[in-house]
């Protein structure tokens, strides 16, 4: 049955206020932040879905929380996945070994010759980390802070700083260490580039690097490449 005129744009108006709330920062939307940071404490993923359900009940566009076309995908997938590797590369042998990290990442070293667990981990990887932690770190909590202050500068300081802290728990100084540069380089494409493909596409290749240089157990000799 046809809901009367008035009824429709009743309930239009209701929905718009709503939507209206929850972009804002009044009680509505600081509920809202708090039940998603409480879910990315559940884990990425989570915190992810989340996001999605919150921009669409806020009517925020995707391009708001770094969902826009890029000019060229397969220009992207290409950049994101090389700039992947050769990034964590560059951090193994070069960044983490100045920094007096240890050669071999205690955490993960389970991995090594595990293939049991690959196929866990490599959904981690592309689930959790590449999507789930872009989204929360990058496009999320980038856009909340903006609507807030606007300075990019110190968006992508807090932001990095808080990744690098999350990092501690499991991985300790050295993973918090490399967090927060990890952090830094991943929020400044994403600035850089407008949209989180080339974000994501990294974080995943960056993390799966870091899988297979501990499963083929060659990370102590990555880590000593330059340094002895």
């Amino acid at each position: 049955m046809k809901q009367p005129q008035r009824v429709r744009v009743i309930n239009r108006v209701t929905r718009d206020r709503f939507a209206s709330a929850l972009r804002g920062f009044g009680p509505i939307g600081l509920l809202a932040i708090a039940v998603i940071l409480a879910g990315s404490v559940a884990g990425p993923p989570f915190a992810a879905v989340l996001v999605f359900v919150w921009a669409w009940l806020s009517r925020t566009p995707w391009r708001e929380i770094g969902f826009s076309r890029p000019k060229r995908w397969s220009t992207t997938l290409v950049i994101g996945i090389a700039f992947g590797i050769l990034f964590k590369l560059v951090m193994k042998a070069v960044v983490m070994p100045l920094f007096g990290a240890p050669a071999i990442n205690p955490a993960y070293h389970y991995l090594a010759g595990n293939t049991a667990a690959l196929p866990g981990m490599i959904l981690a990887v592309i689930f959790g980390a590449g999507f789930g932690e872009e989204i929360f770190f990058r496009g999320y909590l980038f856009e909340r802070l903006g609507k807030l202050f606007g300075a990019k500068a110190a968006i992508l300081a807090i932001t990095s700083l808080w990744f690098g802290l999350v990092h501690y728990q499991g991985q300790g100084v050295a993973g918090v260490e490399q967090a927060i540069i990890t952090g830094l380089v991943l929020g400044g494409i994403y600035l850089a580039a407008g949209h989180l493909w080339i974000s994501i596409l990294a974080h995943i290749a960056f993390d799966l690097t870091a899988v297979a240089i501990i499963y083929f157990d060659v990370e102590a000799a990555v880590a000593h490449l330059l340094f002895a």
